[in-house]
């Protein structure tokens, strides 16, 4: 009380509110003087969150007006994770009337991420404040317990802002490919929203919306904010500017995978000009002093900034990651021709991502390429021969799967990979049958394809995963003389093979040499 009525006294005098920010030990770390409706928190770096998800301080501060704590003071509760927060509503001699406080609710499921105390007269407080704050944190303790591992890390809140005058599939679809991506990324997906709108041009869902994400996301103990679109660098900035959460695209969430499924060479150098031509427009000056004096005669003055320099070292970059890209392509190139020069017919296997593209190679040619039930498992090409019988032999190709809103930057670093198909006789393009939105996945594989000018190659529909189709769906594919196959289960192969078989020896006039290969 006598340091509430001092802080009080001052307040009134100031006609200012007085802040305090107090260490559980009594150690008062921050002197904070705002204006008469409000104080400003300062930056906090410095004191780590605990484990138990509280800061360790607490924030006291007046109110010059008789009012309880505001939705400000409670969201600087939240966002900062103070032990607690009190107001001290003080009259004209400075002496405090009555307190309101306010602690984190430590249940994530409650509606509201606070718990609000009854207003409290001078005589009405009690000590024992250090057994208040440990009975709180055991509560944060035993709700982090019940999680599994995988639920403690890499917490994710997904964001979707659709405008769907403009788009192709509906916005659960693609909420629901966002949290496919997650899952292939190792992250754990918390809480999703969905607006259907035009996205804000500043913060993507408006100003107010943004601050209850973000509250939400401290709650549940959060760290990722992942929006289903690609941010531009000012809509990034403003809502990283808002709040301490990592803030992720779905252009960032795709490199990611792409980064860390490439395996050759070729795959890794795709993927970094892709993540340097992304950051490229995104490097911010981070300090406007950094910059050099150069010296001699007519050089002197502001040199480069950080910023131009950091622009200057990224264009190199790209410039040599592109040349390499060129000498791989000229050396796939050769082998392109002296595959042409033999005459061996080759079938490349098209589809969108995670429709066991790569399970069907392995099943056709009894290989062991990377397989697995995950978006982008597979990005380096990877061909392998078939024999049939007559001493005939084809090869088979497999390439990167595709996904709707490919990022541009990545598509044109794997265009140089999927040239390959140009060479192609057969596509065979391999569709999930289980996935409800097969028919969106296979439209965005045919306009791919197009652009691609891969239009005119013969293709063959393959509808994969029979052995996960309920019996009513089976027979509706089947009354459409759909092509059902299982990689799995080795069901329809030999069907496949010999339609394959027929499909590239009816072109006998268009291939007239076939070499006949010796047993030898």
């Amino acid at each position: 009380m006598e340091l509430a009525r001092l802080v009080g006294e001052i307040s009134v005098e100031i006609r200012r509110q007085v802040g305090l920010l107090i260490e559980r030990t009594g150690y008062v770390t921050h002197l904070i003087v705002g204006n008469d409706n409000s104080i400003e928190i300062p930056h906090l770096d410095r004191y780590r969150v605990a484990h138990s998800r509280l800061r360790g301080l607490r924030l006291f501060h007046t109110h010059l007006k008789e009012h309880p704590l505001n939705q400000e003071d409670l969201m600087d509760l939240v966002l900062n994770r103070f032990d607690s927060i009190t107001a001290a509503c003080v009259g004209a001699d400075g002496i405090p009337k009555y307190f309101f406080s306010a602690f984190i609710n430590p249940d994530p499921d409650a509606k509201e991420p606070w718990i609000l105390t009854p207003k409290q007269y001078p005589g009405q407080l009690k000590y024992g404040y250090s057994e208040q704050v440990e009975a709180l944190e055991s509560e944060f303790t035993k709700k982090t317990s019940i999680l599994k591992e995988s639920q403690k890390e890499n917490r994710a809140f997904l964001v979707g802002v659709y405008d769907v005058r403009k788009m192709k599939r509906s916005p659960e679809h693609s909420m629901a490919e966002l949290k496919e991506l997650c899952r292939t990324a190792g992250i754990h997906v918390v809480d999703t929203y969905v607006q259907k709108r035009d996205p804000d041009p500043k913060t993507v869902v408006g100003k107010g919306k943004l601050q209850e994400i973000i509250l939400t996301s401290v709650h549940k103990d959060i760290e990722h904010l992942i929006f289903d679109l690609e941010l531009t660098p000012s809509q990034a900035k403003k809502i990283s500017d808002a709040s301490d959460l990592k803030i992720i695209d779905r252009t960032q969430l795709i490199l990611d995978i792409f980064s860390k499924n490439a395996k050759s060479r070729d795959g890794k150098l795709q993927v970094e000009l892709a993540q340097l031509k992304y950051l490229k427009n995104r490097l911010s000056e981070l300090d406007d002093n950094m910059s050099r004096l150069t010296g001699g005669i007519g050089g002197r003055g502001p040199g480069e900034t950080k910023l131009e320099i950091g622009n200057r070292r990224v264009e190199e970059k790209i410039t040599r990651l592109e040349n390499e890209l060129k000498d791989l392509k000229r050396r796939r190139e050769l082998n392109r021709k002296a595959r042409s020069k033999n005459e061996i017919p080759i079938v490349g296997i098209v589809g969108y991502t995670n429709a066991g593209k790569s399970t069907l190679l392995n099943a056709l040619t009894n290989s062991t390429v990377i397989a697995e039930d995950k978006l982008f498992a597979t990005l380096d090409p990877t061909t392998r021969r078939i024999r049939f019988p007559e001493e005939r032999e084809i090869i088979i190709s497999d390439t990167v799967g595709f996904i709707h809103d490919l990022p541009p930057d990545l598509s044109q670093a794997f265009k140089a990979t999927l040239e390959e198909l140009g060479d192609a006789d057969l596509l065979l393009h391999v569709v999930d049958s289980t996935n409800q939105n097969y028919a969106e996945q296979m439209e965005a594989v045919d306009t791919i394809l197009n652009s691609l000018q891969l239009n005119e190659i013969p293709r063959m529909v393959v509808f994969n995963k029979a052995d996960g189709l309920d019996e009513e769906t089976r027979i509706s594919f089947e009354k459409n003389d759909a092509l059902l196959v299982s990689a799995v289960t080795r069901e329809g192969l030999s069907h496949l093979l010999d339609l394959i078989e027929d499909e590239l020896w009816k072109k006998k006039e268009q291939i007239p040499n076939l070499v006949s290969i010796s047993n030898s």
